[in-house]
């Protein structure tokens, strides 16, 4: 289903949710530092959007961190309104349990919605739900923390909802509800986090009716994001604070303040709204406060979104599970008498905001069917799937990638090159009956060295070397319809740059689509490869040569392989948040996404536009008096005027 948006940009909305303010500045009684900090991180969000050209913000509940039956409510709610008039746009407010009371939970001591918290709520923030146009668009704001409740507010509530959505039925419709209708799995069990039963069935049959575009939910201050039918469902972050218990989703510490104060995963969201479709662009607040009186907060980083991005030659290799359900273990918190199972959609959000669609995954992701649904919705969002095995599909697996070989790029396999020429026949047939493109990579070679530096090296390899082209192009000639692709890999010793030149020579001369593995590593296991500034330059590097010697690439580490054998950092890290690669990455596909580049006829990786535009990475002491700098990190630029306002050791830099 594709959801790749299509024509103008009509215009642009802020998201926001779970601000939490306080009754007081630098002040809460949470036990948490960072819930003190909800007003000035609140107000830096504020100041961040004002800086776009949003049309309207939509704030998506739990304004406010003190519940209704809290005499701190009111000053609290005062502060949300004085903090919120920075906004130089319409405010749209929704009410979250903090606001109006907890949705039925009987299991919880804070008090639940009810008749009184709703007379509160209007009071201070107005109506509790109503819908409103926008162009042709039509947003829905609920109460969701009525729902289930038996108040005679449920009742009005649903009878207008039902009424309204089919009075739009010929708008786009864009939903919103504070609490998720679930998490990860509609079919989940009743917990703090969603929407329980009757409720649940009840609101999605009417999303399956109606097919919004779009619904957003909040309250878990995490990211997810699905599809109900046609309906594309995110559940947003929060600008205050983490949910930790869901840091259970990460092999690693919980981090600051035991995940609570995961800066990285806090922000909003800019919803841009083409003539057909949209895209939601999330913004990292990295817990940044603005105080009182003092300086603003600066605009938005920039980045690319895999939604319109045009480049699709990069890839990187998924080894660890990116689709992974976990058991959340019982907080004491908020859910105290079962786990919770929540897939991770981290790695989603990272690979969204570098504008990577390009992922290698096995095919073993194709044959579990959980890990398929989710191939299949992001095939719709604009990956690309490079799927390998080692040796022939099976017939039950040939069955399946038949079945489903429209989100299928190409097909790798890994088989001995001794022995090819057997399994010739074999790779036509599968060819035939898959109808995919098929890339030749080649596991150890029976002469292959086995040592390295006097250590024994029992260890796979995959890949064909540079070395090897001769040989490759003579099997081409042989068989020149078989495959359409040939893999190589490269070691960490083996520069990118040069590989590429090497390998567009090849696609020339043989007609054959080269791929390039790019490894991080060199021959020994136990070598660490930790200099995430080298490792950042050769990732840089690598895309660098794909662009300009138009060649497949693939990255061999998106996440931080920080165990086991082949340790290295990569793109993000064990909590799936941004390295200085990965904002390197997002930053040169955000400037290389629009027009044709090649490379420049040079020993370092450059690459030239039609208009003369020379783009690479560099250290600031690099930036030449033409040339401007791009920081991957803050999105600040400049010139050599103004070198000292960048804050990242590596830069973009754009010459002539």
């Amino acid at each position: 289903m594709n959801k790749r948006p299509s024509g103008e940009i009509l215009f642009d909305v802020a998201l926001v949710s779970d601000t939490h303010v306080n009754e007081k500045e630098d002040f809460s009684t949470s036990p948490y530092p960072a819930n003190g900090e909800a007003n000035p991180r609140a107000r830096y969000v504020f100041q961040q959007i004002n800086h776009g050209n949003a049309q309207f913000c939509i704030h998506l509940g739990d304004m406010v961190n003190p519940v209704p039956e809290l005499p701190s409510y009111v000053d609290a709610a005062d502060n949300f309104h004085q903090l919120a008039a920075e906004l130089t746009m319409p405010l749209h407010l929704m009410p979250g349990n903090h606001d109006i009371g907890d949705k039925p939970v009987t299991w919880m001591p804070a008090g639940m919605v009810n008749s009184e918290h709703i007379s509160l709520y209007r009071k201070h923030f107005g109506s509790d739900y109503f819908s409103f146009n926008h162009e042709n668009c039509h947003f829905v704001i609920i109460n969701s923390p009525l729902i289930n409740s038996g108040d005679p507010a449920e009742k009005e509530q649903t009878d207008w909802l039902e009424a309204d959505l089919a009075s739009n039925a010929g708008k786009r419709i864009f939903l919103f509800s504070h609490y998720p209708v679930y998490v990860s799995d509609p079919s989940e069990p009743e917990s703090y986090d969603n929407i329980d039963e009757p409720g649940r069935g009840w609101l999605l049959s009417l999303i399956d009716q109606y097919k919004p575009e779009a619904l957003f939910s909040a309250h878990v201050h995490n990211f997810w994001y699905d599809l109900i039918g046609e309906t594309e469902y995110y559940i947003v972050p929060s600008t205050c604070f983490v949910r930790h218990d869901y840091s259970e989703m990460y092999r690693i510490d919980g981090g600051s303040q035991q995940g609570r104060n995961d800066g990285a995963k806090l922000g909003h969201v800019t919803l841009k709204i083409y003539e057909h479709g949209h895209v939601a662009h999330y913004h990292r607040s990295y817990a940044e406060c603005s105080k009182e009186g003092g300086p603003s907060a600066p605009p938005v980083v920039l980045r690319p979104h895999v939604k319109t991005t045009n480049i699709k030659n990069i890839f990187v290799d998924m080894r660890h599970a990116w689709t992974e359900e976990l058991n959340v273990a019982p907080s004491g918190a908020v859910d105290e008498f079962r786990r919770k199972k929540a897939r991770n959609d981290y790695p989603v959000m990272a690979l969204w905001e570098m504008g990577l669609r390009g992922l290698r995954v096995p095919l073993q992701d194709l044959m579990d069917t959980a890990t398929r649904r989710r191939m299949e919705i992001m095939f719709g969002i604009g990956h690309k799937f490079h799927i390998y095995r080692y040796g022939v599909p099976t017939k039950i697996e040939i069955e399946t990638i038949k079945k489903h070989f429209s989100i299928i790029e190409e097909l790798e396999l890994v088989l001995g090159w001794e022995t090819i020429d057997e399994q010739v026949s074999e790779i036509q047939f599968l060819k035939d009956e898959t109808r995919l493109p098929i890339v030749l990579s080649r596991v150890n070679r029976n002469d292959a060295s086995k040592t390295s530096g006097g250590k024994y090296n029992h260890l796979i390899s995959h890949g064909f070397t540079i070395a090897e082209i001769p040989e490759i192009t003579s099997f081409i000639r042989k068989n020149p319809l078989l495959l359409d692709g040939f893999q190589f890999t490269i070691p960490r010793s083996v520069n990118p740059w040069n590989a590429g030149r090497e390998l567009q020579l090849f696609k020339n001369d043989t007609n054959c689509k080269p791929t390039l593995y790019v490894k991080s590593t060199e021959a020994s296991p136990a070598q660490r490869f930790d200099d995430e500034i080298t490792n950042a330059i050769r990732f840089s590097e690598a895309l660098l040569s794909g662009i300009g010697f138009d060649i497949d690439i693939i990255l061999d580490t998106f996440d931080d392989a920080d165990r086991g054998y082949f340790t290295r950092t990569g793109l993000i890290d064990r909590r799936f948040n941004p390295r200085i690669a990965g904002q390197l990455i997002s930053e040169l596909i955000r400037q290389l996404d629009e027009g044709t580049w090649k490379a420049v006829e040079s020993e370092s990786p450059k690459v030239v536009d039609d208009k003369g535009n020379i783009m690479r990475i560099g250290t600031i002491s690099e930036i030449s008096k033409d040339a401007k700098w791009y920081d991957p990190q803050t999105g600040l630029s400049g010139d050599a005027s103004n070198i000292s306002e960048a804050a990242s050791k590596l830069v973009v830099i754009r010459s002539r």
